[in-house]
């Protein structure tokens, strides 16, 4: 919702109760610290930044790598845990700055044991505090963090729920990486956490959060500096030290963005297709009008780093008598030749008021089949997290606040009972 200004609302009897349920509302949100925070900053981000609190040069190098141990390493939330710093450095740190973590709304498990924090960040231009949704999926040997990039999107792809919330702002680096940080903190993670729930379905071994996608609310190429700057600081060796190979960035198709993406965070690629052809698409993934079918099928041609052991993934949802057919299939294939790739089919997860159903196990198996025998791995992604609307293409910030009877629709199209 957009606010109006204060002058707008001077005189306007019927905008008082509203204002006043806004300002009602306001107060009884926890105050957000105002101090800048430490979380996601570069090294030599952190570095001016102590130099602005008057540290001498000669401090600022070990005082940085002190800090990112602690943060990105052990996972402190507080300066207080950093025990290796003086207590006179910490008090001065407190006063300055911040290392905290977003606001966590709600917390919903679904019965796959996949998880969903709707995440509450500070308006910065928006008008008021901004929520996200984050994703993680357990499986075995290996946990799969979904992370959003913009609050709402623009896209408006027309079989995606997060589609149908316009676009608010972009996140921060910062309100990136929180994310992570939140994730990790809840599973117990970090050196420093303890898992808040026991029994929460995670990997029987290695890491937690093991692989980033890149692919939660919005389009991150449309907001490329702070995505590449979180991402950075993710994959940094000292740190949270995440494989490249480990994270994957999800675009529908910013062509002018593609080699850059390659070229400044050099993570897999993953394409959102979802159509063979352009009138199609331009209904599907209406960016499509802007950058055509073969100009991105030439940008994902000459992406760097582009091999057979770094192939690009196509995500192709699967909807019934739309894009499913053989011929379908087929163009598929002769759309791909000479890149190396993987096709994700995802069958179509339902929500309330979309207009598409999912392709049948059959039809679906099928289009597979074609894809498989010219030569291209095709898997048929597992739904996950469906009755928490946490699967593919279900993300958006208000999902928490769904009437009965949404719900209700919902529980019919996934098997479920509805309940809480």
């Amino acid at each position: 919702m957009t606010l109006a200004s204060p002058d707008s609302l001077t005189g306007t009897p019927s905008a008082i109760p509203m204002l006043h349920g806004i300002m009602k509302e306001a107060e009884t949100q926890p105050k957000r610290d105002a101090k800048p925070s430490l979380i996601g900053m570069n090294r030599d981000e952190i570095g001016i930044a102590l130099r602005g609190i008057g540290l001498e040069d000669r401090q600022i190098r070990m005082r940085t790598a002190q800090l990112w141990h602690w943060m990105y390493l052990r996972g402190a939330s507080s300066f207080d845990q950093m025990t290796n710093v003086s207590k006179d450095m910490r008090v001065q740190l407190e006063q300055h700055f911040a290392i905290g973590r977003p606001e966590i709304v709600t917390e919903q498990v679904s019965v796959d044991g996949t998880r969903k924090w709707l995440l509450r960040f500070p308006p910065r231009g928006a008008g008021r505090p901004v929520e996200v949704e984050t994703v993680y999926i357990p499986e075995e040997g290996r946990g799969t963090l979904c992370v959003s990039s913009q609050v709402g999107c623009t896209l408006t792809c027309s079989f995606c729920h997060t589609g149908t919330q316009k676009l608010v702002r972009n996140l921060t680096a910062e309100e990136i990486v929180g994310q992570i940080m939140v994730a990790r903190d809840r599973l117990g993670d970090f050196p420093l956490a303890t898992s808040t729930d026991p029994k929460a379905a995670v990997p029987s071994e290695g890491r937690l959060v093991s692989n980033i996608v890149m692919m939660g609310m919005g389009e991150p190429l449309l907001n490329f500096e702070a995505v590449r700057d979180a991402l950075q600081v993710a994959m940094d060796g000292d740190g949270l030290s995440l494989s490249r190979r480990r994270i994957t960035l999800s675009t529908s198709g910013v062509v002018p963005m593609i080699p850059r993406a390659g070229a400044e965070i050099g993570t897999l690629l993953a394409i959102s297709l979802h159509a063979v052809r352009d009138d199609l698409r331009d209904e599907l993934v209406p960016l499509n009008r802007r950058y055509k079918i073969a100009e991105l099928m030439d940008a994902c041609r000459e992406y760097p780093g582009l091999s057979n052991a770094r192939r690009i993934t196509f995500e192709y949802v699967m909807l019934a008598g739309v894009n499913d057919s053989v011929a379908d299939a087929r163009e598929l294939v002769r759309l791909l030749k000479g890149i190396p790739a993987k096709i994700n089919l995802i069958p179509f997860n339902p929500w309330p008021g979309s207009q598409y159903e999912c392709s049948d196990w059959d039809t679906i198996e099928t289009f597979a089949e074609v894809v498989n025998r010219a030569g291209y791995a095709s898997p048929i992604r597992t739904p996950r997290g469906r009755d928490i609307l946490a699967a593919c293409g279900q993300l958006k910030s208000a999902s928490e606040k769904m009437r009965a009877t949404e719900r209700l629709a919902l529980a019919a199209m996934v098997g479920g009972n509805g309940e809480d």
